[in-house]
């Protein structure tokens, strides 16, 4: 029988970061947005993804960045038109983001790729959890400089993981390594250089993803 064992991320594997918005009804309900009637997608450039302990940096001039934890799931095999009954069975594992988003440009552009996509934007990690359907209903947990600001459980989501792997790949093929952000609960809030975030994901095991705040003035790339 094979053993699956955790993997650490980064380094990302994968071809695409995909991203479901307004997933979580409080989280709608928050912004003053409508629940949308099927998967709103968006994705992430790769060039966005760091890992746990690095830096958010916060980019002068853009406004209001925001935080959003979620949950992620990585892709085990290529996955094109999966049912929903099979869609579980292409699942390498979960994972732990930060969909960290410019909200005044997510506001003023319409669609959400220069707000979603700036460098530093996609903590993710630290380790990759064999898939189990434990996961499905795991606790999601943001901690802002040590309080908690979000946490719902993913049995909550709008449109469950199975029924975003179906929609997805009616429309692209998912490569193995690909990462699926699953939208984030009611919370969400704006960033400060200095400020520490923590995402914790709870089921059968936890995985924890701990990113600093630094404003783009502060870093030695500004």
């Amino acid at each position: 029988m094979e053993i699956k064992q955790s993997r650490k991320i980064p380094p990302f594997t994968g071809t695409k970061i995909l991203c479901v918005g307004r997933n979580y009804k409080p989280h709608v309900e928050e912004l003053g947005n409508s629940i949308p009637k099927e998967p709103l997608w968006f994705s992430k450039p790769l060039s966005s993804i760091i890992g746990s302990g690095e830096k958010i940096i916060l980019p002068e001039g853009f406004g209001r960045i925001d935080y959003e934890g979620e949950m992620a799931l990585v892709i085990s095999k290529k996955a094109r038109n999966l049912s929903p009954n099979e869609a579980l069975d292409f699942l390498e594992g979960v994972t732990v983001a930060l969909d960290i988003t410019a909200r005044e440009l997510q506001k003023q552009d319409g669609q959400w790729t220069r707000a979603k996509g700036f460098d530093t934007f996609c903590p993710l990690g630290p380790f990759v959890v064999p898939f189990e359907k434990s996961w499905l209903e795991a606790e999601l947990t943001t901690e802002l400089n040590g309080k908690t600001v979000q946490k719902d459980s993913l049995s909550s989501l709008i449109f469950s993981v199975p029924t975003l792997l179906a929609h997805i790949t009616r429309v692209m093929t998912l490569e193995p390594g690909d990462v699926i952000l699953t939208g984030t609960p009611a919370g969400i809030g704006p960033l400060k250089h200095g400020d520490v975030l923590k995402v914790k994901l709870s089921a059968s095991s936890e995985i924890i993803l701990e990113n600093f705040v630094i404003s783009e003035k502060q870093s030695p790339v500004a």
